[in-house]
């Protein structure tokens, strides 16, 4: 979507009253074969094209298919849109489409007294009912008293719309979730164009199916263009004064970070090779990685995670971009292979898509918690710059920043994401391709030093005065060979070296090469100059945060928050930003692992407030725990 006017809101179709918002909160809950996933992502895109502000909470279980209409097979899908500008998927639904007793039962109690639930009734059987411990339906027993209910009986209403169609009833139920898209679609007058175009792409190669799901979908909007039922539909204008002009898409984390980094191999002039074991949540970046041959980009999944990082590590030697995807079991297993990174000084970008553990934990969740992992889970010495994007746009950003340093400096970088940035989206300005930054990195051409003799040759570990990198030289360049391996090097000849002095020393450059790395001083966001305390985040927590910090300043209270980006090194001016203020809250997804290393660094005596729940903090309740902390 282009930005850059102020557009008509549309009219309001069908017969009732429109009602003017400013801002909705959405969930789609059902389960896991009910297509939740897919309702919200084709909600989602509309919105977005319609210009709406933008944010998103997918929720789904871990189980590839947990037991038909039971609590742990509940998946949702959960959008907040504004005519505003928008930082979180909302603290709680202000509509609730629960496709079944379980969604109802698991969702009930996050939706607020007043707010709607659109509840399909084909599905409050008795032993339905009784998979999730209800002997009396909550339709009837005054369980949803306060709420404002619209009981609608989905499948039946669907199965009669696809009656001509010919299909099996069971084809046909399919098809409910498309039904209720298009009745929200019709409550919130969203575009249908471009989700009728979509779903005849999807099922091309089946065209009654394609059919069916369109007649579905027209069907939900026009029963609630003619119900009684649904006698007020709501309009909220495109968000337009919370965008700079530009061309707009929606995005989730995981595809801004994968078009992040083919952009950076477009920048560098190099091969982007990506060497890969799935594992949820960084999978979606093998998937979309493997789509651009066409930009010189090579996706290897591995057997295993070792596998995947050796490929990537020996792609790193011959000259390409290498990046290796993972989440934090992933990790575990990589962490040799990255020690053997920093010692051979080669770039590669290891994306960390972090979730709950330890071992395999909540492989669905979201979590903080792989902090000092990335910081010091490796034997030895071995120092790896970290870095973290605060939003899902933002990781196209944090993808080429990744880049840039381990390619100057010639190093693995940690990128660490998260659950819910990586599969929440966003509406994205796409860059200008002048807006990006030139990361060519030149490759060793032939000799770099002299002997004493006056001949000359080539030192592998001759380093860069201002960076302390090492020349990158690829195999095959004729003079330039030498050896390399996990053993030590001699300084400069790269020979092995058993010497205790050259081993310090060697130990010694390393950690003063990423002590040197440059990075953008913190920023500081304190408009009136005069608070004393200082919310601190880095990640994913950014979007709560700042919104939490706005309630309380639309409260009268002064406060100051920063975030952090780089986690290693720390911005330079961070000691003195944080003595600055005479209270600093950390809050974060672990249990303080932020905390701990300032604490360590800076002797600041900060204080954590954590989470690991497996969901983002709300920014009601955040905000109520900086009250607390700041009145302490």
């Amino acid at each position: 979507m282009d930005i850059d006017v102020a557009e008509p809101v549309p009219a309001g179709t069908g017969v009732g009253e429109v009602r003017r918002l400013d801002r909705v909160v959405i969930r789609f809950a059902g389960d896991s074969g009910d297509g939740m996933q897919l309702t919200g992502d084709r909600f989602t895109s509309e919105t977005a094209s319609f210009g709406n502000d933008l944010s998103t909470l997918p929720n789904f279980p871990a189980e590839i298919r947990a037991p038909a209409g039971t609590l742990p097979g509940v998946s949702s899908f959960q959008l907040h849109f504004a005519d505003h500008d928008i930082l979180t998927p909302g603290d709680a639904p202000d509509v609730l489409v629960a496709m079944n007793p379980a969604a109802l039962r698991a969702n009930l109690a996050d939706v607020p007294r007043g707010g709607e639930i659109i509840v399909n009734t084909d599905e409050f059987a008795k032993r339905a009912m009784a998979k999730v411990g209800w002997d009396v339906s909550p339709l009837e027993d005054g369980t949803l008293e306060g709420y404002r209910v619209h009981p609608v009986p989905l499948t039946t209403l669907t199965l009669e719309a696809l009656k001509e169609f010919g299909l099996t009833r069971k084809e046909a139920e399919r098809s409910k979730n498309m039904f209720a898209l298009g009745l929200l679609s019709w409550m919130y007058h969203r575009p249908t164009e471009g989700t009728e175009s979509f779903l005849r792409r999807k099922f091309a190669k089946r065209p009654v199916i394609a059919e069916a799901n369109v007649a579905a979908f027209r069907a939900g909007w026009n029963f609630g263009e003619t119900t009684e039922d649904f006698a007020v539909s709501y309009e909220v204008a495109p968000a337009v004064s919370a965008f700079p002009a530009g061309t707009y898409r929606n995005i989730s984390g995981n595809l801004a970070l994968s078009l992040g980094l083919v952009a950076a191999g477009e920048r560098a002039g190099l091969p982007l090779y990506l060497g890969s074991y799935p594992i949820t949540p960084a999978s979606d970046i093998l998937h979309e990685l493997s789509k651009h041959k066409n930009f010189g980009v090579r996706t290897f999944q591995a057997e295993d995670e070792i596998a995947g990082i050796g490929a990537a590590l020996g792609a790193a030697f011959g000259g390409s971009l290498a990046v290796t995807t993972t989440s934090g079991p992933g990790v575990a297993l990589k962490s040799e292979t990255i020690g053997l990174a920093v010692s051979l000084e080669l770039p590669l970008v290891v994306v960390d898509i972090q979730r709950g553990g330890p071992s395999t934990g909540l492989p669905t969740k979201t979590e903080q918690a792989d902090l000092l992992q990335a910081m010091f889970g490796r034997n030895g010495e071995a120092p790896v710059p970290v870095i973290a994007p605060r939003t899902p746009g933002d990781c196209f950003d944090a993808a080429l920043e990744a880049a840039r340093i381990a390619l100057t400096y010639r190093t693995p970088v940690f990128l660490l994401s998260d659950g819910y940035l990586a599969n929440g989206s966003e509406p994205w300005r796409v860059p200008e391709t002048g807006e990006l930054p030139d990361l060519r990195t030149p490759f060793a051409t032939g000799p770099n030093h002299t002997l004493a003799d006056g001949s000359e040759v080539f030192w592998p570990y001759k380093r860069d005065p201002e960076t302390l990198a090492r020349p990158w030289a690829v195999p095959g360049t004729p003079g330039l060979e030498h050896r390399i391996g996990g053993i030590e090097k001699q300084d400069g000849t790269g020979n092995i070296s058993y010497d205790p002095a050259n081993h310090e020393h060697m130990v010694r450059t390393r950690q003063a090469k990423t002590d040197s790395i440059t990075v953008p001083d913190l920023t500081v966001d304190d408009p009136g100059g005069t608070a004393r305390v200082l919310v601190l985040g880095w990640g994913s927590t950014y979007g709560p945060i700042t919104a939490a910090v706005r309630r309380l300043r639309k409260d009268g209270r002064a406060i100051a928050q920063a975030h952090l980006r780089h986690l290693n090194p720390f911005p330079a001016n961070l000691g003195t930003v944080l003595a600055s203020y005479d209270k600093v809250i950390v809050p974060e997804m672990n249990l303080g692992q932020l905390s701990l290393l300032l604490r360590a660094r800076y002797l600041t005596p900060v204080h954590a407030h954590t989470q690991i729940n497996g969901m983002p903090f709300k920014a009601a309740q955040l905000a109520d725990a900086l009250k607390e902390a700041t009145d302490a």
